[in-house]
């Protein structure tokens, strides 16, 4: 795949504005305090086709690669609606990645369309609550049945579960003792969530409200042997296959949030007059927001650079976890400095820059730790021994 011109990029960035212009501060502000799903704003994604824009053509999609759905998602979150607007449409893009790479070509069939159109709610239930990063600890059982299997167990910090019909479910089929690697014996499943055997508890958290963090405690769910992803016993390298491309998307909308932050910042900085003078006048006050300016310039660059290895075919792994880890901290620097500058009213909802930073600093933790990111640097790039 081609490197996006600028004149692609610059559609797409035009494209999605028109949308989110629409749904202004205060519309996500009303969202995360009535903890309220965004439906209107994931309708208008959906009837304008961006659901799909990673899908291949052949199920109704828009065939683009990485570098658009980086671009798409820095305009989502940057637009104000930071990251709840960002989950509300994160998992249509490379979510279903397992499903079109390792699926049947009937689940495709049967799934991806009915995902662009925005009439299947999907998300992933894969971290426990005693597992966590290390995946291959996981407790949640599968065991066959005649037509299927009966599944038990435990899910944590599962966003959109009370909206989703189907979650993409990682379970153990075969004890981990009795396999000879730790990721084998694991199998993906493309689960209906059957609410009669899937409990959904809410999980209380600082920010993103408008998107629920969830508990499930799944209880003899039935999964019929057609909705298996895959292999079974093979389901963990199936999840490994979009990680580098969730790094990247976080990383963009990290980024996003960055620049709504900085944004709001200088505006204000320009407006506020204390002692006769403007504060953005002040080398204290300007010299912080140059530097997140520089940062946040240079992070886009990393995007760039690993959003088109990927779309190549070639190894980003290095690029795509560096951009991921320099975006979550520089725009959660620029969320905390875009408050100090606001003095008082930073602290106040009026401004809405609490908001990003509450909602920016989870991605220093999720989809993986910032520690481990360096882990995995200090390893697989700088040849160091192994830290965990």
């Amino acid at each position: 795949m081609e490197e996006l011109s600028r004149e692609d990029e610059n559609e797409i960035r035009q494209a999605v504005r028109s949308i989110c212009q629409k749904f202004p501060d205060e519309y996500w502000s009303e969202k995360d305090e009535t903890h309220s799903f965004p439906w209107e704003f994931y309708k208008a994604m959906a009837e304008e086709g961006w659901l799909g824009i990673t899908t291949p053509e052949e199920y109704g999609g828009g065939g683009a690669g990485v570098q658009a759905a980086s671009i798409f998602m820095q305009e989502v979150a940057g637009s104000g609606g930071a990251l709840n607007a960002a989950t509300t449409v994160q998992v249509a893009l490379f979510g279903l990645e397992p499903v079109l790479k390792h699926g049947t070509d009937e689940q495709r069939q049967r799934f991806l369309p009915e995902a662009i159109a925005g009439n299947l709610q999907v998300c992933f239930a894969v971290t426990e609550p005693d597992a966590g990063t290390e995946t291959t600890a996981i407790t949640t059982t599968a065991e066959k049945v005649e037509g299927g299997y009966r599944i038990n167990g435990r899910k944590v910090f599962i966003s959109r579960a009370k909206e989703a019909d189907r979650m993409l479910l990682i379970t153990r089929t075969t004890p981990r003792d009795q396999v000879a690697k730790a990721t084998d014996g694991m199998t993906l499943f493309f689960a209906e969530v059957d609410h009669d055997h899937v409990q959904i508890n809410p999980i209380p958290k600082l920010g993103r409200n408008a998107i629920a963090t969830n508990e499930l405690v799944i209880d003899d769910l039935f999964v019929p042997d057609e909705d298996v992803v895959g292999e079974v016993g093979k389901g963990f390298k199936y999840l490994l296959s979009g990680l580098n491309a969730e790094r990247i998307i976080v990383a963009a909308l990290c980024l996003g949030i960055g620049r709504a932050s900085l944004a709001k910042a200088v505006e204000y900085t320009k407006q506020r007059e204390v002692f006769g003078r403007p504060i953005g006048m002040n080398q204290g006050v300007q010299f912080p927001l140059a530097d997140s300016l520089a940062k946040l310039d240079a992070v886009e660059l990393l995007i760039k650079r690993a959003a088109t290895l990927y779309d190549a075919g070639e190894s980003c792994a290095k690029e795509a976890n560096e951009a991921k880890y320099l975006a979550s901290e520089w725009a959660f620097e620029a969320a905390d400095r875009a408050i100090q500058v606001h003095g008082g009213y930073g602290y106040t909802k009026e401004y809405h820059v609490e908001r990003y930073w509450r909602e920016v600093r989870v991605e220093r933790i999720a989809p993986i730790s910032n520690e481990l990111i360096l882990a995995f640097l200090g390893e697989k790039v700088l040849g160091l021994p192994r830290s965990y």
